[in-house]
Order: structure tokens, then sequence, then C-alpha cells
């Protein structure tokens, strides 16, 4: 599903924000990216999500590599997605129904099927009473589980989030790893970065741990 061999990733200044990282996802699992701020969490979701590409070495997603497509293939390969970042990139402009309702509308979906998907989505994260609300009134707890409905109504195989409970307390933390596990446990491929051992451990997944850009463990 996932595999990296010998990546290294460079950015201009001489900064290798990873260095020869081997790994192997496979379909259906559900893993986390830990290390310190800086380790290289969020560089290595930007390489599996074809967001950047790697300096050296492969990634591999879906037997497709990443580095070698060209621009016109890379939003096929990202349909495969759902992406969850640290600053979730809500429209505060737009209603929580639009905010769900915007990646089918890019995808070209039928109005009246984008609609039942986003209200499932809604309320699979528990805000479909709040469809009609704006982020700027929801909670930031609210906030992040509008943000995992959006990554999840176009149902993606695969699930990537960037330290999705970075600015929640313990509850709302239990919280959100209860959906993540949820959808892993109908086959969706989860992978999640994270500063926060415990909350991996609370969830009992495979860890990944980066220290200065390198495999730890």
């Amino acid at each position: 599903m996932i595999s990296f061999s010998h990546v290294c990733k460079r950015y201009p200044g001489g900064l290798e924000a990873l260095k020869n990282i081997t790994f192997t996802i496979a379909a259906g699992e559900m893993v986390f990216v830990t290390g310190h701020s800086g380790a290289g969490k969020s560089t290595l979701l930007k390489l599996a999500a074809a967001i950047e590409p790697p300096s050296s070495g492969s990634v591999i997603v879906n037997g497709q590599n990443v580095g070698a497509l060209r621009a016109r293939a890379i939003p096929y390969l990202r349909r495969n997605f759902g992406l969850i970042f640290q600053d979730q990139k809500l429209l505060f402009d737009r209603t929580a129904f639009e905010n769900v309702m915007l990646p089918l509308h890019i995808n070209g979906f039928e109005r009246r099927e984008a609609a039942r998907r986003v209200r499932a989505a809604l309320d699979k994260v528990g805000l479909l009473d709040r469809e009609k609300a704006f982020p700027v009134t929801l909670s930031g707890g609210e906030q992040q589980r509008l943000a995992i409905a959006r990554a999840i109504v176009h149902r993606p195989a695969i699930l990537l989030a960037d330290e999705p409970t970075g600015n929640l307390d313990a509850d709302l933390a239990a919280g959100i790893g209860e959906l993540f596990r949820s959808f892993n446990r109908v086959g969706v491929t989860v992978v999640i970065a994270t500063h926060d051992a415990a909350f991996a451990a609370r969830l009992e997944a495979r860890v990944i741990a980066l220290r200065e850009g390198a495999l730890a463990s």
C-alpha cells in the first residue's frame, strides 16, 4: 500500500528532513509516526501524499512511484487519500456542510448523492446537528471533527492525519482516537503523525518512530 525505500528529503539550505527511511505499511494497517517536533513526521506524510517529491529513494503508493508521477497524474493518486492537516484548513466563510461538500464538488459528484455523503460523514463525527454552523462558532474539538468529516467524505482508502489531537485535551483526543479506530476497522489504512506517544499507545497500533529525520525504531 505505502512503501518507502531509502528515502531522503533535503530542502534548500542543506536541511535534511528525512535520512534513508525504509518501511512498508500494508493495506488496512493503523500506524503512528512519532517523534519530537522537527523529527520529520510532517515531511513523511507530505511525501506519501505526493505533496512533495523525495530527494532520493522511492515512495510507492498503490504500486505507483510517487516521485516519478507526472503532474497531471497526481490528483488521481490523491483521490485515494483523506488528508487531515495540523491547521485544519477549514473555510471560515462556509458552513460545516459546505466545508465537507467541497471535495465532492471538486470531483464532480452529483448534488443529491454528494449531499447524502456529506450528511453521513457529519453524522459519523457527531456534527449532523451543526451542519449549518460556521466553523468560527464551533469548539476546537468540533473543528477537528469537521476536518475529519471532510477528509473521509469521499471514502478514501488511506487516511493521513498530521497531529490531529495537538490542541485537544485528553478526553477530546480519546474521542478522536476512537474515530480513527472505527475507520480502520472497516478497512481504511490510517497513518497518524503525532508527538503524543501516550495517544499512540492507547490505540495499540504499530509505531514508526523518527529521531532527527532517521528511523529510531
